[in-house]
């Protein structure tokens, strides 16, 4: 499996789930863990997106340690697939209104509890590595996506 097929199987796992789980670290190194909505987008063949409020935990840790984990699964568990890299926050436009043409329709829970709604980043982590692992067959593959 290389880079492109591994994120052509997130990309099936977040059509199924819709959602998945961030850990961030924050300032004191403590993790945290949240389930969030993510997005891939044309153009960006190694980056998984998503949008929150610039006065959320995630958008803070984020800031002082950039290193993140997503774990993606299916609904029935048949695929799992942990993606680690790098984030970087963005307030550019148009990617902003790219992700929300993606994901919008499923952020009632964000529209919900985010105060100021015109106040948004996008966080785009950039994948370095990511695992596909089908829990049924047991078998595991990890992917570097270090140009070569």
């Amino acid at each position: 499996m290389n880079s492109q097929e591994i994120m052509a199987q997130i990309q099936g796992v977040i059509d199924d789930a819709k959602t998945a789980v961030l850990a961030t670290s924050d300032a004191q190194g403590r993790p945290h863990v949240r389930w969030v909505t993510p997005a891939i987008l044309k153009g960006h063949p190694a980056s998984v997106f998503m949008v929150t409020s610039p006065a959320f935990a995630k958008a803070h840790d984020v800031k002082d340690n950039p290193k993140v984990e997503w774990m993606f699964q299916t609904r029935a568990l048949d695929k799992v697939i942990n993606a680690r890299g790098t984030v970087a926050l963005l307030d550019s436009p148009s990617v902003q209104s790219e992700v929300l043409e993606a994901v919008g329709p499923r952020l009632r829970t964000f529209w919900h509890i985010a105060n100021d709604q015109h106040a948004m980043v996008v966080l785009e982590t950039v994948i370095e590595e990511a695992t596909f692992f089908v829990p049924a067959k047991g078998t595991k593959e990890t992917v570097s996506f270090a140009k070569k």
